[in-house]
């Protein structure tokens, strides 16, 4: 998020149009130049113009909306909406926007799912100036009136390709039905599907699109490198290549279910390791991403849920345990490393019958990847014993279902006691 700090006499963040307290604090964080997406998103929306913006992961989108966006509500009294995939991207979008504004006294408000609905509450009624959400929270709220969008002049859909993959599209459409049709509306996105060009159609008036890297186009200093293995052998194969890196690690997985035990997998091997994951708490994956941040841990195992939540400059490697689903993914798990200019290395791990998957991979980030010839592997190690989390079986109603009794009779007979 956060772009280069370059030493320069006169920084190129003026002549934007950004008000001379904004310039300020840009200056006192050590902000010189914007990035290609800043430097031609920020005159447009400093000008109250709808905005789709097509950009890599890590490009500094955050302050290309955020600075427009606080410069219109320093000015007009009014919200600003900022919806996020995941709770991990809010909080950082939330930190970044705290940073520049603080010395204005911006006030914002986070809600996300897994945190406490009181101290939510309790932030909306301090009147911020940005509400930072996930769409299914903030529609928790709307449902127990504990907030109003009545006031929303400015609204952002960032990362607006990842919220329709996990699902998100109706939920966004509720809220674009809620807020006021008269608002600046931004959209960045790394991809442009059909349904993203439909709400800009439906919802945005005459957008400005700003496209600043072709979609599937990968950072430029990472190499990219690819193993053919057997499922039995990938446990091996990770083992390996952690002892050939002496770097942090961030290794992706499909399943929440497989990052727990890759995870548990890693320790035993003698390392620091984490997890991120859908059934952790808001807490654990906080708990995790800092001590990932701060060396606690090496290795963080996560599933497409952090994909894009993770801003952690310095990972030196990228680990497709499991090959993703979907060549966006691809882009967009690899854009973990190799982050504001630094080199970064990625490898993916394929089994025999996934090889059809590279060639889709291929033709969108157009490059031709390298596969690499299977390394002489350590032998296999016991692994801890993880128990498989209980699944609870969905109701086929409304109401819960009740297990018949073994003493026969209705809902009310009692049992014998004996």
């Amino acid at each position: 998020m956060p772009n280069n700090q370059v030493t320069a006499s006169l920084p190129v963040f003026y002549g934007l149009g950004i008000a001379p307290g904004l310039l300020d604090a840009l200056k006192r964080l050590g902000y010189a130049t914007p990035t290609p997406i800043q430097h031609r998103t920020i005159p447009a929306a400093i000008e109250g113009k709808d905005v789709v913006g097509v950009a890599q992961t890590g490009t500094g989108k955050t302050l290309a909306f955020g600075i427009p966006m606080i410069q219109l509500l320093l000015r007009v009294k009014a919200q600003g909406l900022v919806l996020l995939p995941t709770r991990e991207l809010a909080l950082q979008v939330e930190d970044e926007l705290h940073k520049v504004g603080r010395a204005l006294g911006l006030r914002t408000a986070v809600l996300i799912g897994g945190a406490s609905m009181h101290l939510q509450v309790q932030a909306i009624r301090r009147s911020p100036h940005i509400l930072i959400a996930t769409p299914g929270r903030l529609l928790d709220h709307l449902q127990q009136k504990t907030v109003r969008l009545d006031s929303v002049k400015a609204l952002v859909l960032d990362e607006a390709d990842r919220m329709l993959d996990m699902g998100f599209l109706p939920q966004i459409t509720r809220i674009l039905q809620t807020v006021p049709k008269e608002r600046q509306t931004m959209l960045f996105s790394a991809t442009l599907p059909p349904e993203i060009m439909r709400i800009a159609s439906a919802y945005m008036k005459l957008p400005i699109r700003i496209e600043i890297a072709p979609p599937g186009t990968t950072v430029e200093k990472i190499t990219q490198e690819i193993f053919i293995v057997r499922k039995d052998a990938k446990r091996r194969l990770l083992e390996k290549v952690l002892s050939e890196h002496r770097g942090s690690v961030l290794v992706f997985t499909r399943t929440k279910y497989g990052a727990r035990n890759i995870a548990a997998a890693v320790r035993a091997m003698g390392h620091a390791a984490a997890e991120i994951h859908s059934n952790r708490s808001l807490g654990q994956r906080r708990e995790a991403l800092e001590g990932f941040k701060s060396g606690k841990y090496r290795v963080l195992v996560a599933t497409d849920i952090a994909a894009r939540g993770i801003d952690v400059r310095g990972i030196e490697l990228v680990v497709n345990y499991d090959f993703p689903g979907q060549s966006e993914d691809y882009v967009h798990r690899i854009g973990r490393t190799a982050r504001a200019g630094a080199e970064g290395h990625a490898i993916s791990f394929v089994l025999p019958e996934e090889q059809y998957g590279i060639r889709g991979i291929e033709r969108l980030i157009r490059k031709q990847l390298r596969v690499s010839k299977l390394p002489d592997l350590p032998p296999d190690r016991p692994m801890p014993h993880m128990p498989r989390p209980e699944v609870r079986r969905p109701q086929r109603s409304g109401y819960p279902q009740r297990r018949p009794s073994p003493y026969g009779g209705g809902r009310h007979q009692r049992r014998p006691r004996y």
